[in-house]
């Protein structure tokens, strides 16, 4: 059997997010992958040896994605808090343009599902360098005297939940805003808003 084309491969783990996303890993069979990307079932097999494995992909692909776009957007030369904003920003930008990211990244980190620790670890690893690159700066700030002394790791959460759960809530956001939280409008408030609350936050100095 001749491999898939790399475009094909995309495709699989573009199908697969947007069902996991949805449903959760349990609810979603490799045949419905298999027929929405337009193979056989034992062809998907041939490039993923499990629903797992095709999980732990799509997961990765994820979080390589905000990994690669943070670092690209890297201002070392910068102060702590322009560093912080601009990987946020990113970060909001690539879930603003990936619908299914933030509701399979939350899945993933409060549903049980069958990864194995190893695997597990593997994808922890990946989600706590995105984070420690935020944290670093935010340390670097406090000690430079340009933010406030906060709670790291708390800081760490409310930005997980400013940006992965705003774009993952769904119905619950769109009631709330009276709007599709992914229109342009919305995306635009929702970093002036994710900004001025870390402006305020986390700043000594206002102007």
């Amino acid at each position: 059997m001749q491999p898939i084309a790399p475009s094909s491969r995309e495709k699989i783990l573009e199908t697969a997010e947007v069902l996991f996303a949805a449903r959760g890993f349990s609810a979603v069979g490799m045949r419905e992958v298999a027929d929405r990307v337009g193979l056989s079932k034992s062809a998907l097999f041939h490039h993923f040896a499990s629903k797992l494995e095709l999980y732990l992909a799509v997961v990765e692909r994820i979080l390589v994605d905000i990994d690669a776009r943070q670092e690209a957007a890297a201002q070392p030369k910068s102060d702590a808090f322009e560093r912080v904003w601009h990987w946020i920003e990113v970060t909001i930008d690539t879930l603003a343009e990936n619908p299914s990211h933030a509701r399979l990244l939350l899945r993933t980190l409060f549903e049980e599902d069958d990864v194995a620790p190893e695997d597990e670890d593997h994808l922890d690893q990946l989600l706590a360098k995105i984070l420690r690159r935020v944290g670093q700066a935010i340390q670097e700030g406090i000690d430079r005297g340009e933010l406030r002394p906060v709670s790291i790791p708390h800081t760490l959460q409310s930005i997980v939940g400013m940006t992965v759960y705003h774009f993952a809530s769904g119905p619950v956001g769109e009631k709330l805003f009276g709007d599709e939280i992914y229109s342009s409008a919305q995306v635009r408030q929702r970093k002036e808003e994710v900004f001025q609350l870390l402006r305020r936050g986390l700043l000594v100095t206002i102007d």
